[in-house]
């Protein structure tokens, strides 16, 4: 049956009036037209795409499924559990206070993003990086209240402009590195031999550290600059449908300064709770005295009572905020551990026995094996102590509870509704330096080469789960599905075009264009590559290209140097596309992005690299 079936593929082939690499070429461009134009999920157009080319015999089952066992993809997929782990602690907070501060404008949020992303990406695989940096980056803008769409694509182009500046900032420069390493090997040889080299071959070198910073440094600066222009004038300004601010509901929540907190004698505006987006800090309980009109200047003690008034994500919010605590001491009182807790919405019905007692009076705790945290009213402020609150029906109560509170009692007469918030948890602030510690352990061991970004990672993600800086389930639930299939099946779509010739074929036939130039051979080199990078994963394009980028050096009989620098910044900078490089793709979703948004933004910025490349090499590497 699979012999005849695979028999007439291939005479539907034959009989067909073009070719399967054309065929493939077609495909893709198709692809990227519905991309581009449609609201279609990118994950689900390229598994599509996948699908077409195994139902046509183009790809053997194994060929389309290898993405889903691609060494990268699972890297990915691993390091979204250690973001999780580093977010869970608390410890993207304290990344974000030192690496961001607290920006006021998109253009301060942006500058403040890239010089650090640019520099730390330079010195470490960008790929962690930026599923370290995802976190923060979406804090700081609902915190600043900035549209996360106005800074997820310059968290990704900053990690990537910044790996082209050294030779270990990316994947790619060490994928050329070793082919220049294979040569130089094989050149050596025929030495020892005595043998001279084939007639017009050069002898060739391996870079060394920062040969190609003198190329990636001012490519970085002038896409830095470029991208504080697009954030403002480009990128989209994409908001969650429901703001902070179109929230009907206000809840009153009462918070306590702790004995050990770090916010004792910080004041209001230095500790972050002045501009908290949607939240209203009402009045201070000091001591059993009230201070109404709370002044920025105001500073905390220990004890001191904090009555705010907000919506519920920045309720959120605030219950993460380490030194901060409920002011209610039923919450150190349930039976489940606080970290495996959530925070649950539930609105009292006309039946509730709670109706007509305040929350102090009612034991809601032993009552229901919960804790309310903060209560909401009709859009009205409520400007007592949460314990003094007479509960009403109709009332929303904010409640510290285990998960499984939701299910108990979604059907119960007691309440008319009930949900869990997402991504309530409380923080494990105490372990917040172990993620910390472990996510930095693990960047150095791949910097320095002991072991490889697969292995670390893997490491690094049982260890903070065995130590407990997150648990299992939320393990599993940090893990961006979307995005890994649509790597996996870019990684199926990049073979098809290398198998069937379809890459090969743009290479040659572009190339040819360059006429005897070295200069019009560099930019025709570079462009092929980039073409190449935003079709398959840059790792392939730099690993087809190099060949092509040698033999035509030694063709022209000038230096190599250009054409591998070429190469290796082309292979890297893959800007207008989110399958052209691993990061892009990973802030697709977190940024609320269409495919359109890309090559609006990415297309200048791949000119803009492409021209200072082609300017700079032969100058910094002269042809002759």
């Amino acid at each position: 049956m699979i012999p005849n079936l695979h028999a007439m593929l291939d005479r539907l082939w034959g009989a067909l009036p073009f070719s399967q690499a054309q065929f493939t070429l077609g495909l893709v461009a198709a692809l990227f037209v519905l991309l581009t134009f449609s609201s279609l999920a990118p994950d689900l157009v390229l598994m599509l795409g996948v699908a077409v080319l195994l139902v046509l015999g183009i790809l053997t089952p194994a060929e389309a499924l290898g993405g889903l066992a691609n060494e990268g993809m699972v890297t990915v997929g691993i390091l979204f559990i250690i973001g999780a782990g580093v977010r869970e602690t608390g410890g993207v907070d304290w990344i974000a206070a030192r690496l961001f501060g607290r920006p006021k404008t998109v253009t301060g949020a942006v500058t403040r993003l890239i010089l650090p992303t640019m520099s730390l990406s330079a010195f470490m695989n960008n790929t962690p990086l930026v599923a370290m940096l995802i976190p923060a980056v979406s804090d700081l803008a609902r915190s600043q209240r900035i549209a996360a769409s106005k800074l997820m694509i310059p968290l990704s182009y900053a990690a990537i402009l910044g790996g082209t500046c050294t030779l270990i900032g990316t994947s790619t420069n060490l994928v050329v590195q070793s082919q220049l390493i294979a040569v130089e090997r094989d050149q050596a040889e025929l030495a020892a031999e005595g043998k001279p080299l084939p007639q017009g071959e050069q002898a060739v070198h391996r870079l060394t550290m920062f040969d190609i910073t003198w190329i990636g440094l001012p490519a970085a600066v002038v896409g830095g600059l470029y991208l504080v222009f697009a954030a403002g004038y480009l990128l989209p300004d994409r908001r969650p449908p429901l703001s902070t601010q179109d929230d009907p509901k206000e809840y009153t929540v009462e918070m306590q300064v702790a004995a050990d907190s770090p916010l004792i004698g910080k004041s209001i505006e230095d500790a972050g709770l002045r501009h908290l987006p949607g939240l209203f800090l009402a009045e201070i309980d000091r001591d059993g005295n009230s201070i109404p009109a709370v002044s920025p200047r105001e500073v905390l003690r220990p004890g001191d009572r904090l009555l705010f008034v907000g919506v519920v994500e920045s309720i959120v919010e605030l219950q993460r905020i380490r030194g901060l605590v409920p002011a209610t001491d039923d919450v150190f009182h349930l039976k489940t551990p606080r970290p495996q807790r959530c925070l649950i919405e539930a609105v009292v019905s006309n039946t509730c026995p709670l109706v007509g007692q305040t929350i102090r009076e009612s034991r809601f705790r032993s009552t229901y094996n919960a804790v309310v945290v903060a209560v909401a009213r009709n859009g009205q402020r409520l400007h007592q102590k949460i314990g003094d609150i007479e509960v009403h029906a109709g009332d929303v109560l904010l409640v510290e509870a285990h998960p499984s509170f939701a299910d108990q009692h979604k059907n119960s007469r007691d309440f008319f509704l009930v949900s869990a918030v997402d991504q309530s948890n409380p923080r494990r602030h105490e372990l917040a330096l172990v993620a910390v510690g472990l996510l930095v352990a693990m960047v150095v061991l791949v910097s320095l080469g002991f072991v490889s970004m697969l292995v670390a990672a893997m490491v690094t993600a049982g260890l903070m789960i065995g130590l407990r800086c997150l648990s299992i389930d939320a393990a599993r639930r940090s893990i961006d599905w979307e995005v890994l299939l649509a790597i996996a099946a870019s990684f199926a779509l990049g073979l098809a075009l290398e198998k069937t010739g379809a890459a090969k074929m743009i290479a040659q036939s572009t190339i040819a264009l360059g006429g005897g130039s070295p200069w019009v051979t560099l930019a025709i080199i570079y462009f092929v590559t980039l073409v190449v990078t935003e079709l398959i994963t840059n790792n392939a394009a730099a690993a087809l290209m190099f060949p092509f980028a040698l033999a035509i050096a030694n063709s022209l009989e000038v230096s190599y140097l250009p054409f591998v620098i070429a190469v290796m910044m082309a292979a890297s900078a893959g800007f207008a596309t989110p399958i052209g490089y691993q990061t892009n793709l990973m802030v697709y979703g977190p940024g609320g992005y269409r495919f359109s948004d890309y090559l609006k933004v990415g297309i200048p910025l791949d000119l803009l690299v492409m021209a200072v490349t082609v300017i700079l090499a032969p100058l910094v590497f002269p042809f002759k």
